[in-house]
């Protein structure tokens, strides 16, 4: 029966993609005792979805989703805050507008 390797974490994935592409996959594979196929698998994912690919359970399709929500929570914002803006100027247009004329005596 063979043992179990232990998993590796984000930062030990992440250095061994880096050490990979300095000194070889052939080398850093065989440094690590890692088959190919799990590299390739963790370069894919990084390449998709940058260090949260490394996350348990996360799928590129959520990351996605993920990512579209947070673009549209930005471009909600933006747009709050140009109303917001846009209110402001006219309260003081306004203000301006119909503010009582000092008369001197």
């Amino acid at each position: 029966m063979l043992a179990e390797k232990p998993r590796k974490n984000k930062e030990e994935k992440l250095q061994i993609l880096k050490e990979a592409s300095q000194n070889g996959v052939t080398l850093t594979l065989e440094k690590y005792g890692i088959y190919p196929a799990t590299y390739y698998t963790w370069k894919q994912k990084y390449e998709d979805m940058g260090e949260d690919g490394f996350r348990h359970g996360m799928t590129p399709d959520q990351l996605k989703e993920i990512k579209r929500l947070q673009k549209e929570n930005q471009q909600l914002k933006e747009l709050l805050i140009t109303k917001e803006l846009e209110s402001k100027l006219k309260d003081e247009l306004i203000k301006k507008k119909y503010a009582p004329v000092k008369r001197r005596s």
